[in-house]
């Protein structure tokens, strides 16, 4: 397994205007990375950007990534795969042009989200429930990421398809053999679940993972402030391996399923981002897994 760092993970200086998008990349291999994976391009911060913009965006990430030789391993972007009808379309286009900016970057794996509420309707008030229609549209998406050769996965994310159970029913459901799933480990936290148990079950399926940690703080009640789990814990983001998530445990879960892909730390935390990534990666190596 490599270590990878998600674009993600600096926004804590690319709000503050310190670093662009294009900028992580020398950033990253400032840390001693030789791999990045990005998010939902946005060349200019806080103006939405249109597909063209992007694709040459795109161009430019690519170049730099070039000039330095680096691997961009993934592609991450937000969906709702839970539409029908025109708005499915609408959505399924999205995602197709969105693996077309992946091929400019030239990632070869796309994660997108799959749905983030549940509905009024008959079938949208349980996961189960949605699952036919979400595991529909996912499938042709990954039929045209297979003509770019890009593998499509959606990630434990959102709290709806989070639960490890839920995003095996999910894998099994899409049923095509260029879907796989993103495994964070820190994620199922989210949904109170614990972190070794459920990457041992998701395992087997993993294209690419997210390492992520937290303090878990049992219960608060300040909904106010800080980001809170399903079940009312109060997660902190923190440097990967310094938190109560078992990050060791996980890699090593990992290895013994064979999964042999890149590893993109996520940090979330509120001290300084370069400091959190910094500390990341040393404890992944210290766990196994390399920058090579």
């Amino acid at each position: 397994m490599k270590i990878s760092v998600s674009s993600y993970s600096f926004q804590q200086y690319i709000r503050a205007g310190k670093l662009s998008q294009l900028d992580t990349v020398k950033a990253a291999y400032d840390l001693g990375l030789r791999a990045i994976e990005f998010i939902d391009l946005c060349p200019e911060q806080g103006k939405a950007p249109t597909l063209e913009e992007q694709k040459e965006y795109a161009k430019l990430i690519r170049a730099e990534a070039d000039k330095y030789g680096m691997d961009i391993n993934a592609y991450t972007i937000g969906a709702n795969l839970f539409k029908k009808g025109e708005d499915a379309e609408k959505e399924i286009k999205r995602l197709c042009d969105q693996l077309d900016v992946a091929a400019i970057l030239g990632a070869k794996v796309m994660r997108h989200d799959v749905c983030w509420a549940y509905g009024n309707e008959a079938d949208a008030r349980s996961f189960e429930l949605m699952l036919p229609t979400i595991a529909a549209n996912a499938r042709k998406v990954t039929e045209y990421a297979a003509t770019l050769g890009i593998r499509t996965c959606s990630e434990n994310h959102g709290q709806i398809a989070q639960d490890s159970y839920r995003v095996e029913k999910l894998f099994n459901a899409v049923g095509h053999e260029n879907y796989g799933l993103l495994v964070d480990m820190g994620n199922f936290a989210c949904v109170d679940e614990d972190s070794a148990m459920a990457v041992s079950r998701l395992a087997p399926y993993a294209v690419h993972v997210h390492a992520k940690d937290w303090f878990v703080h049992e219960f608060d009640e300040d909904f106010a402030t800080g980001y809170h789990t399903r079940g009312c814990r109060k997660l902190v983001g923190c440097a990967v391996g310094e938190g109560d998530i078992p990050v060791k445990r996980c890699i090593a879960i990992l290895k013994k399923a064979g999964y042999d892909g890149y590893v993109s730390i996520e940090y979330e935390g509120p001290n300084d981002c370069i400091e959190g990534i910094k500390l990341g990666i040393e404890n992944l190596k210290s766990f196994g897994v390399t920058t090579e």
